[in-house]
């Protein structure tokens, strides 16, 4: 029975959030309590929450003060010269912009910290795709697979957890998969130029004066009034093969001073730019992130650190503190509010038992013949398994459960592991990773429409890199 139940809450989550018959966090919050009444355990509601609020609290205090912290090195400039190279690559050609989403978010990616990609990534790429009216859910869910790809290096977490599940060490897991995930950041970036050329033909080629970087300038995202122009190319339409993509890249009905206040998002004249503080920013960046590897520290201590020096160093007065804090409290806000509101969903979930009933379903229901195979079915489960449940509910409560009914039939637990990295691809768009409220949040992407769009093309990426596995004698 919480088997089924299990199913159903997660069922209607995703149609009213899709349907938009409901907002994420409203869904979040009521549907789990509505399901924990039906079980019976109406009663136990609140220890569920608190319970899912106390292990998620440190994931929201981690985002909060790691919007605060980014958003100021996002301020002060330390980013501009990576976004100026991708944009001078990207110019205003909608081809090369989506492969330059994808290019920036697998780099920025190898900081292991999703959040932070999203932050960069949709700072520097927002802007061109609002300017060049092209899909928004395009450069989200790009960026989305993008990292999940990159989500499985041994300092990201996943890799780590099966490592420490199986008592394996990370190394073994990871380097062998190497050639795998490689194959499948390929296929993020013909995904990326296959999304990139419809939209290049829904909108046609497209000049843009103020976004071009040239040489002779430091211009990183012009914010003058000049307008698009339209030229009617051999590629040019009017992108009739582009109706599944909503619609949220278009500008909304207003005058252009209003487009223009939207694209000053990278001013390259902001008063907030610290040009002789640039080598101070970038040293305590990268002794934060190397701190973060090393874990020398818990990851929001850290950014708690890294955020307090930042904003003391960068902006010595306090005005100029609470005006850096209020810039980004809308970005806190949000996040930090959805992060408490999944607490509920993953508190009832777990507390109830229907993680628990869901997963023993899925073992019992493989078939006996199916057992020589267990690092396949491992890998074919990690897409359903990561999307609904968090990475600590699959690695240590279903993982070690695969490897045990593998090792009976002679699988390596090694093999069990590698595959179960398959399905972080699709992981990143689920609606219990905190990080992807980030990355639409700050995109002004519906979560329904992100999760409509992208979830085919995440699961493809993770059928390949499984396809790659198998190939290369890795799963």
């Amino acid at each position: 029975m919480l088997t089924i139940l299990g199913f159903a809450m997660i069922a209607t989550f995703l149609v009213l959030i899709m349907t938009k018959k409901m907002s994420p966090i409203a869904a979040l919050v009521l549907i789990p309590a509505l399901f924990c009444v039906a079980v019976g355990q109406g009663a136990k509601l609140g220890d569920y929450v608190i319970e899912g609020v106390g292990n998620l609290a440190p994931t929201a205090a981690m985002l909060m003060f790691a919007i605060v912290y980014f958003g100021v090195m996002i301020d002060v400039g330390l980013f501009d010269p990576i976004v100026r190279g991708i944009l001078r690559f990207c110019k205003a050609d909608p081809l090369r912009i989506v492969v330059g989403t994808a290019v920036l978010a697998a780099i920025v990616s190898l900081d292991g910290d999703g959040s932070t990609t999203f932050m960069i990534t949709v700072s520097a790429m927002y802007p061109l795709y609002k300017r060049l009216k092209m899909s928004l859910v395009v450069m989200t869910g790009v960026a989305a697979t993008a990292n999940g790809v990159m989500n499985t290096l041994p300092w990201g977490g996943p890799t780590a957890r099966a490592a420490t599940a199986l008592k394996l060490d990370a190394g073994d897991i990871f380097v062998p998969m190497i050639p795998a995930l490689a194959v499948g950041l390929l296929a993020v970036f013909i995904l990326a130029f296959v999304l990139g050329r419809r939209e290049r033909k829904r909108l046609g080629t497209l000049s843009l004066d103020d976004v071009l970087v040239t040489e002779s300038e430091t211009v990183l995202v012009g914010a003058g009034g000049g307008s698009d122009r339209l030229s009617k190319g051999s590629e040019s339409g009017s992108g009739g093969t582009d109706a599944e993509l909503p619609a949220t890249g278009a500008a909304d009905e207003g005058s252009e001073d209003e487009d223009d206040e939207e694209f000053k998002g990278l001013d390259p004249n902001r008063a907030t730019l610290r040009p002789k503080l640039y080598w101070f920013n970038a040293g305590l960046t990268v002794a934060l992130l190397t701190a973060m590897i090393m874990e020398l520290m818990p990851i929001p201590v850290l950014f708690l650190l890294g955020a307090a020096l930042a904003l003391t160093v960068n902006f010595p007065h306090m005005p100029d503190q609470r005006a850096r804090i209020a810039a980004h409290a809308d970005n806190v806000l949000n996040v930090a509010g959805m992060v408490f509101a999944a607490a509920v969903f993953t508190g009832v979930l777990t507390g109830t038992g229907m993680v628990e009933h869901m997963a023993d379903w899925l073992v019992s229901a493989i078939p006996e013949g199916m057992g020589p195979h267990m690092a396949i079915v491992t890998g074919v489960l990690s897409l359903p398994l990561t999307y609904f449940m968090s990475n600590d509910g699959f690695y240590f409560g279903v993982v070690p459960v695969l490897a045990e009914a593998g090792a009976a039939h002679g699988v390596s637990p090694l093999e069990i592991a590698r595959a179960s990295l398959v399905g972080q691809a699709l992981h990143m768009s689920s609606p219990l990773v905190p990080a992807v409220y980030v990355l639409v949040g700050m995109a002004k992407v519906e979560f329904g429409d992100h999760t409509k769009f992208t979830v085919k093309w995440a699961a493809l990426t993770s059928l390949v890199v499984l396809g790659a596995g198998i190939l290369f004698g890795i799963i």
